[in-house]
Parts: structure tokens; sequence; C-alpha cells
């Protein structure tokens, strides 16, 4: 956690938040820390005349100001019944994620929106600040079971709906629904958000140690298939795996999402501390 607090969430965007934060902006406002001069016009707060400047120069000059912001930051995390896999367990990894980027957010008092989904918005924290939240983020997070389906379009059009306001939005997930994810992440670009998206796959599902004839169960809608895996098999199913995960990639890239792959595999302090720095997501 004290390695968390040296950090701060990133936009590359500019945002108006509904509050004063730690955040600056390029608006010009009443903070301390001082931007640029501009001539006095009648109205304006005699308080921030530059009496040295009237002195040398006998002009009347008015100090402004970096404005200083609140951002919104939102999580969009996974918690349909595929998520509760792997060794180590894919929602496990993914509230961890979760709770360490809250926490960057709640220490620099950004204004934190948390969402669990599967085929809806299951659970949600909206709208917490400061430090003194994150015990109750954490007793949120820790609440949360992996279960249902997942339906990241029909959640993705409801969250945008909701979601007047602009800022970071971050979607966790594997990304491994058969609605697709490209109309999801439409609605959430028609929203002028600041997008991310990580994708979390489990060790077994990038490598999997199978083989013979087996029955397959999808943990989310129950559908079989009766396979014999051989290594052909296991090659071929590879490669599409790395297909689908660049196509993904492909898809964000052009559209101005930054993606993250990871396995959880990858200790979780190190995709923040690390990976989400590279990204721009922090600083």
């Amino acid at each position: 956690m004290t390695r968390l607090e040296r950090l701060e969430i990133v936009s590359r965007k500019i945002f108006v938040g509904r509050m004063k934060g730690e955040r600056r902006s390029k608006r010009k406002g009443e903070s301390v820390e001082f931007a640029d001069y501009r001539n006095y016009v009648v109205g304006d707060d005699l308080r921030f005349l530059d009496w040295n400047i009237y002195a040398r120069l006998d002009s009347l000059m008015l100090k402004l100001f970096l404005e200083e912001e609140d951002l919104n930051v939102s999580v969009l995390f996974d918690v349909s019944r595929s998520m509760d896999w792997g060794h180590p367990n894919k929602a496990l990894y993914v509230k961890r994620v979760t709770a360490a980027i809250a926490y960057i957010g709640l220490v620099n008092y950004d204004r934190v929106n948390l969402h669990a989904y599967s085929n809806v918005l299951a659970h949600e924290m909206r709208g917490v600040r400061g430090r003194r939240m994150i015990a109750r983020v954490i007793e949120f997070l820790e609440a949360i079971p992996a279960r249902g389906g997942s339906f990241f379009s029909d959640v993705a059009r409801r969250f945008a709906l909701r979601h007047q306001g602009k800022g970071v939005c971050i979607v966790i997930s594997d990304f491994m629904d058969k609605g697709g994810y490209a109309d999801g992440f439409r609605y959430l670009l028609s929203r002028d958000l600041d997008l991310y998206a990580i994708q979390v796959l489990s060790p077994e599902e990038i490598d999997p140690d199978l083989a013979g004839d087996l029955k397959l169960l999808d943990v989310e809608d129950d559908d079989v298939a009766e396979v014999t895996v051989s290594k052909l098999l296991l090659s071929r199913y590879k490669a599409l795996l790395t297909a689908y995960c660049t196509e993904l990639k492909d898809y964000c890239t052009r559209r101005g999402i930054t993606y993250l792959f990871t396995s959880t595999r990858v200790p979780f302090d190190t995709l923040v501390l690390s990976y989400l720095r590279q990204r721009g997501l922090l600083r």
C-alpha cells in the first residue's frame, strides 16, 4: 500500500470534475499553483492583482492559477462464472487489481466507481472518495461471488446510459464472451471515456494440460462438447487463442483503447506497479 500511495491514475484527456480534488487541470482557477497573467478588467477579484508588477510597470495584471479537479475513475470487472477458474484464480486476481486501482484513486481523492458484472451489472459501489473508504471497498469486493454468464455488450450499454460523467474507465475481463466485445466497447466509446482493457487469462487456459477423450462443459451456459484432445488439437487451440487475443488488441488499438494482456501467473503487484505504468494508466 505504501508503494501504491506514490502513484496516481492518469487521464490522457482533461476532464471537468464536480468537486475539487488533487488533479491539475488546464483550466484556470483559484488553486495555489501559478499558471499565467492576464490584464485586469473591471469586475475581477482585486485579491489576485499582482501589486509588484503594478509597482514596476504601472500596469494592472491579474494572476491566474491552475485549477484542481477530481478525476472520475470507473472499473468494470467481470465476475461471471468463467472467472472462477485457474490457479491462481482469475476472479481473485481481478479483485486484487481492482482494489489496487481503487486505492490509488482514493488516496489521490479521485471519485472511484466499481461495477462488477456478469450478464447484468450485479454489484456496484459508486462515487466513493478518500483514503478512509478503502476498508469498505475491500469488504465490497470480498463479498462478490463469481456466478452467471457473461454479456458484456448489454452491461456496457446499461453503464453508458447511466454514467453521465466523463473520465477513466478500466474494463477487466477474460473477454471470453459468446456475444463478443465490439458492441460493448462502442457503447463505452460513445461516452468519450478514456478507455483501458485488461484481458486476464489463467495459465490453464493459455497452455492447457489435457489429453484423451473428454466431455467439456461450458460453466456459463452448460453447452457440452465431446472432443479427443491430441497435440494437433492443442496446437490449433493455442493458435486460435493467440489469434483471438491479437484481434482484440488490434480492435482496441484502432479505436484508442489501451489494451493489456496478462496471465494470473504474473503477480498482481507487478501488473499494477510495472505494466500499468508502462501502458500509461499510472504514473
